[in-house]
């Protein structure tokens, strides 16, 4: 059954005093009183093992964004309440709005799928073995990663999407991610191009990286504890 579903982000926790580019009144943020068509309810279902599959068509994409987002808040989550040595006044700053982006991006997930369907991903168990929280060249390296492969993925899921309403949403959140990683690129790399480096933007077509959720679950995978599938897109 069909339900619709209104979502806003009434209640969020982000700061907008701050006067800078990140800041949740300066980008117009996605999620403000969006209203979404609601997802069939049997859109969703476990395999024999008990594993939870994201689903076909939209409500795969939906689920595949929120499993993303869960994994980034998480991240920045740990970052923030433990601000690794020698942390700048700028950085603390800019990890901190990207924390609340994130926090907002995977709370707007849960609601919408939610007001949908009582199938709805479970909260995710992840991991972080090769990252050392206390230092900073890892933790930026590995927000690099993070947000890099998130604009890739919304990149290469948005021609799986078929509701118009959801691509507009996924438009609008994969330009937050896109400033995210710029931001981190740029603390990484400070005054060079590094933000829009060729590695991520294609030099001949000027647009960013695409990635098959395939091979963004391949590469996520390592952080990722509690196992799901989509057999849809061939990840089992």
């Amino acid at each position: 059954m069909k339900k619709p579903i209104n979502v806003s982000n009434q209640g969020a926790t982000l700061d907008t005093s701050r006067r800078n580019f990140l800041k949740l009144s300066g980008i117009g943020i996605a999620v403000a009183g969006l209203t979404l068509v609601g997802c069939d309810d049997d859109d969703f279902e476990y395999n024999d093992n008990k594993i939870f599959d994201l689903g076909v068509g939209d409500v795969g994409v939906l689920n595949y964004a929120y499993a993303l987002e869960q994994l980034e808040a998480d991240f920045y989550t740990k970052v923030v309440n433990n601000f690794y040595a020698g942390i700048s006044s700028v950085e603390k700053e800019v990890l901190t709005d990207l924390y609340h982006h994130e926090v907002i991006h995977r709370d707007f997930f849960k609601a919408a799928i939610t007001g949908a369907t009582n199938n709805v991903l479970p909260t995710l168990e992840f991991q972080y073995p090769n990252v050392n929280f206390n230092d900073r060249s890892s933790v930026l390296a590995t927000a690099k990663a993070l947000e890099d492969t998130g604009v890739a993925a919304y990149n290469g899921a948005g021609r799986y999407i078929t509701n118009p309403t959801y691509l507009v949403l996924a438009g609008k959140i994969v330009s937050v991610e896109a400033r995210h990683a710029s931001a981190i690129r740029d603390l990484i790399n400070p005054l060079t191009a590094a933000f829009s480096g060729d590695d991520v933007v294609d030099p001949v077509t000027g647009l960013d990286v695409a990635k098959e959720p395939k091979d963004v679950v391949m590469a996520a995978g390592g952080f990722i504890k509690t196992p799901f599938t989509w057999k849809e897109r061939g990840i089992n």
